[in-house]
């Protein structure tokens, strides 16, 4: 496979308001786009074009408006998520390429965007199969740079699962999904230089395997953040590691659950602290049962874990108290970096004679809490 970069040069300033796709055809034109080829076009155009552009004298204030949650922080620079799910820095709000004392930010719907843009030209050129990707240049972890990737996506799949096909020496693929779409993206940013004025690029010659998979959106890309394991950094998981009023949809992984546990119990000031993890709806009964007033979010909790001290002491020692407070300050900041909530209210404790019964703990064990856990609510950090 012979992979060609096209840079589309010609392409005017683009203004709001104007006609994307009408921009785009005469620069298209000379090269008769073919099927199979992708058109791809820089996020900053698509932006200019939609009226994403707003005055520059509060970027601070538009990155807050545009993140829905914040990823990391050192000095100026904020790593945030979009309301798209994107992960980048300063919530895509850019300076650059726009005239002085403006931003650009993120289109709206890149998916949306790219395929409006993909049917128009598709249906300008006669094409059945033309693919349309809008990039922009994200910074990667671990990795100096920063590099073109696929933020809206229409008439190619973003993603090829290749899972359970054979490689070249007959072994079976069990992990392999191909950011196609990121590929193109990355491939187009070569020709398509912040300096150079080119804002589009047609990449050509792109083999699809047989079967194609079906045309999927860029979103498809962004990983969950239930399985992103770096989903924010240290302090911002400190700082945010609040109590949770309510929790989201799902159930709590017995896994991460139990990582999290074991997570707390290496501290050495919990040393006098363990903890028990009721996740069947029966002892949850049971449990709840002992507490005196049962409130949200202890009563939609999928799991209730309840710390336990030695039963040595009646009441606990100030000593003991603190082994506890330590190990529940470990256990739900552990809870936070695997991405689950929590809510715990010292006050509201179970009896202790009755929450032993409830749950047939060992005698020589007294519980003194219950740490409600759930998975984050949707649109939470």
């Amino acid at each position: 496979m012979t992979i060609e970069l096209i840079p589309l040069e010609g392409i005017p300033e683009v203004e709001p308001g104007d006609d994307l796709v009408a921009l785009l055809d005469p620069a298209l034109a000379p090269h008769r786009p073919r099927e199979t080829d992708v058109v791809a076009i820089t996020q900053k155009i698509v932006s200019k074009a939609e009226g994403r552009i707003v005055a520059g004298h509060d970027r601070a204030t538009w990155v807050a408006r545009e993140s829905v949650a914040v990823v990391a922080r050192r000095g100026d620079l904020v790593i945030t998520r979009t309301r798209h799910g994107l992960v980048c820095a300063n919530a895509g709000v850019d300076a650059s390429n726009v005239a002085p004392g403006f931003l650009a930010l993120l289109p709206e719907d890149p998916d949306a965007s790219a395929e409006r843009i993909q049917k128009e030209l598709a249906a300008r050129f006669g094409l059945a199969h033309l693919g349309v990707v809008i990039t922009d240049t994200f910074g990667r972890p671990w990795r100096e740079g920063v590099v073109d990737v696929a933020i809206g996506c229409a008439g190619l799949p973003a993603l090829l699962d290749l899972r359970g096909t054979a490689d070249d020496h007959g072994t079976v693929l069990e992990t392999t999904v191909v950011a196609l779409a990121d590929a193109v993206a990355a491939a187009s940013g070569l020709v398509m230089t912040k300096t150079a004025r080119v804002p589009a690029a047609l990449v050509r010659g792109l083999d699809l395997p047989s079967g194609d998979a079906p045309p999927g959106p860029a979103r498809a890309l962004v990983r969950a953040p239930a399985d992103d394991l770096f989903r924010e950094s240290v302090p911002i998981a400190v700082a945010a590691a609040s109590s949770s009023l309510a929790f989201g949809p799902g159930e709590v992984s017995r896994e991460l659950l139990e990582e999290a546990i074991v997570a707390a119990g290496t501290d050495p000031a919990a040393a006098r602290c363990s903890f028990v993890a009721v996740d069947s709806a029966a002892a949850r009964r049971r449990l709840l049962a002992a507490v005196q007033e049962i409130v949200e979010p202890l009563r939609s909790a999928p799991v209730l874990v309840v710390p336990c001290v030695p039963a040595s002491t009646q009441p606990p020692d100030t000593a003991t108290l603190l082994s506890a407070g330590a190990a529940i300050r470990s256990l739900v900041l552990a809870l936070r970096g695997h991405g689950l909530a929590w809510a715990w209210d010292p006050d509201r404790a179970p009896d202790p004679d009755r929450a032993r019964a409830a749950l047939a703990l060992d005698p020589n064990l007294r519980p003194i809490g219950i740490v409600a856990v759930g998975r984050i609510p949707v649109g939470g950090a």
